[in-house]
């Protein structure tokens, strides 16, 4: 399931233990955020250390995911499975959910504002579609044309390097404006 935040994962979980009350593990991992602000958290919940949570989590680090909750649960139905069979189990039913359902893929995106003389105004606009940006505002900085735009953050090296090129230098980015 989705969430944005620790609190969303939490209530996520209430949901799940109050839905399904009888069950005798709900056994989670949760990924949130990205970089120096990414949380996490899992949890065996009464299964023997590291059998359950840390596989579930491990699914959706190779996965390369964020944002999101799974949380498995399991009845015990008189079988036991040992610790190999547990942590093969947890793993292939977080691999199963995460196949099924939608991924839904975000992007970082990162304001930037451009200054550019009359003569390279059209070249940038490409640029800014070529990108896949979006015009946030047009303006006059100091009597030059100025750009804020919107790019995806892995974008925005390239863009500069090659607004430069282009424009043989003439343009300017942010506070050089």
């Amino acid at each position: 399931m989705p969430c944005s935040t620790e609190s969303d994962a939490d209530k996520l979980l209430a949901e799940i233990r109050k839905i399904y009350y009888s069950a005798t593990h709900h056994c989670f991992a949760y990924r949130i955020g990205l970089d120096w602000a990414q949380a996490f958290r899992y949890s065996d919940a009464g299964e023997p250390s590291g059998t359950a949570g840390k596989p579930i989590y491990d699914q959706i680090l190779g996965k390369n995911l964020t944002n999101l909750i799974i949380v498995v649960t399991r009845y015990f139905g008189g079988t036991k499975l040992g610790t190999g069979g547990l942590t093969h189990a947890y793993s292939n039913a977080a691999d199963m959910a995460i196949t099924s359902a939608e991924i839904i893929e975000r992007f970082i995106m990162e304001d930037l504002l451009v200054a550019v003389q009359y003569t390279d105004y059209n070249i940038i606009e490409r640029m800014i579609h070529k990108y896949g940006g979006d015009i946030i505002e047009r303006g006059m900085e100091n009597q030059i044309p100025s750009i804020k735009m919107q790019l995806r953050k892995s974008s925005i090296g390239k863009f500069k390097e090659e607004a430069i090129e282009k424009t043989s230098g003439r343009v300017r980015f942010g506070e050089d404006s």
